[in-house]
């Protein structure tokens, strides 16, 4: 399998190559920057290791690489400036991912080509992808709350002591402030959280907001997050590479799903080869799927002011 990774010369897109070439399932990668350069340089520093872990190809250049990978992942956006709104960081990302969407078009994709969007707003920005690159929607995916899920059953993990392999537990929505904790379905060992020694809904309260806000925590301590989300983007990457028809929280463009339609957000998704080959509706507690839909109508709005100010810029 060819993996394509674009805006692989900043962290998450070099972290993500990393956790790949660690991994030993996907066999070549292509690293794609703007910055010529530095993704040169960390093809280089990948292929230094590469006798040590696994015989891929590991090469830096342009978008004629994508045409014939198998899965296109997309890291690259930029950061908030002092004083800008989120709106307007939206905006500025929209503008970057429209140009990146168009070096796509230009070359080509593989029929059977799945795109993975990482940049944020990810929902917003997978629901563009899924609307311009002319493939069915099923193969556009956007990371969503996998990276939230994970931090989320992590710290969890942290709190009771249990071994973090066995806290099983979810976060859907928006990969945002609207995300939605289900505590409905969490459980360690397969006992349900509840009832876990020392759970409360205190506890319960802390530990999401700090999932909520582990993105800035990580920001305001190291400059930016890495290691965790190319974990969470290889996990995808290497589902959709071996077919393992795995469940997970990526986000996908809703056809009906716990009545959400027209709109990218994350709900329960089966990950093979093709993309999103499957939603499931699991039982949700009123509460979460309350917030859930009003997730979608957060949701919704930024998408239709977006689309709203590209069409009056035409």
């Amino acid at each position: 399998m060819k993996v394509s990774i674009i805006g692989a010369g900043g962290l998450v897109g070099s972290c993500t190559a990393f956790a790949l070439q660690t991994g030993r399932v996907v066999r070549h990668m292509a690293l794609l920057d703007v910055n010529a350069k530095a993704a040169e340089g960390q093809a280089l520093d990948l292929l230094h290791g590469s006798c040590i872990t696994a015989d891929q190809i590991i090469e830096a250049g342009g978008y004629e690489h994508v045409a014939d990978s198998h899965v296109v992942c997309i890291t690259a956006g930029l950061r908030r400036k002092p004083d800008e709104s989120r709106l307007d960081l939206i905006n500025r990302n929209v503008d970057l991912f429209l140009s990146i969407l168009g070096e796509i078009a230009t070359v080509g994709l593989r029929d059977d080509c799945v795109v993975l969007v990482v940049s944020n707003p990810v929902d917003v920005l997978t629901y563009l992808a899924a609307q311009r690159l002319g493939l069915p929607v099923s193969q556009v995916l956007g990371l969503g709350t996998q990276l939230d899920t994970i931090r989320f059953r992590s710290l969890i993990a942290q709190h009771t002591g249990a071994a973090p392999t066995q806290v099983s537990a979810l976060i859907l929505g928006e990969h945002g402030d609207s995300m939605v904790p289900i505590w409905s379905s969490a459980s360690v060992a397969g006992l349900p959280l509840e009832k876990w020694p020392g759970w409360s809904p205190r506890v319960a309260q802390e530990l999401f907001a700090r999932t909520k806000g582990s993105g800035a925590e990580v920001i305001a301590k190291k400059g930016g997050a890495g290691f965790a989300v190319g974990l969470a983007i290889a996990e995808v990457i290497e589902t959709i590479a071996l077919d393992r028809r795995r469940t997970l929280p990526v986000s996908t463009v809703q056809q009906g799903c716990y009545g959400i339609r027209d709109v990218a957000l994350s709900v329960p998704t089966t990950v093979g080869s093709g993309g999103a080959l499957a939603t499931h509706e699991i039982e949700l507690w009123p509460k979460e799927l309350s917030g859930l839909r009003k997730s979608a109508q957060v949701l919704r709005q930024t998408v239709d002011t977006v689309l709203g100010r590209l069409a009056s810029a035409r």
